[in-house]
């Protein structure tokens, strides 16, 4: 008769911490960058949950660099609370690690931003490039051609 009770409070405490396992679940975020121009360097991602900080490289949640296949390259941020983020990513041709611009800040290399935001002398809002991360995941495509 004790086995049975022991066995019980073990299949509810099971059965407890399964209900609770959505509510803490971590979604993914896999972010596809189209149009590169060249196969060269690398895409780099920067992802964003903070409105004052997008496009700022110490502001950023996370960051990855993915080499260039086909003229494409392709993210994934594991992890992630569900709510609103926002991406910008960088296609660094060269492999120097760093944005290129020239006079005037203007861009040397391709860019873009998640939602299809658009620069204009500075990067967008961030209300502008967010995107939503539902609890089972997400997939974004950003095109910088």
């Amino acid at each position: 008769m004790l086995l049975v009770i022991a066995e019980l409070r073990q299949a509810w405490l099971l059965a407890g911490v399964l209900a609770i396992l959505p509510c803490v679940s971590a979604a993914g975020l896999t972010i596809e960058v189209l149009g590169v121009r060249s196969n060269d360097g690398q895409v780099h991602f920067g992802l964003y949950d903070n409105p004052g900080t997008l496009q700022t490289k110490y502001g950023r949640l996370a960051g990855a660099q993915q080499d260039v296949l086909e003229n494409r390259a392709v993210s994934v941020f594991k992890g992630l609370k569900p709510g609103r983020y926002a991406v910008a990513v960088f296609h660094d041709e060269n492999g120097n690690g760093e944005f290129d611009q020239v006079f005037f800040g203007l861009p040397v290399e391709d860019f873009g931003f998640s939602n299809g935001a658009v620069a204009f002398f500075g990067p967008p809002g961030f209300d502008d490039a967010a995107v939503l991360l539902p609890p089972e995941g997400a997939k974004i495509i950003i095109r910088i051609d």
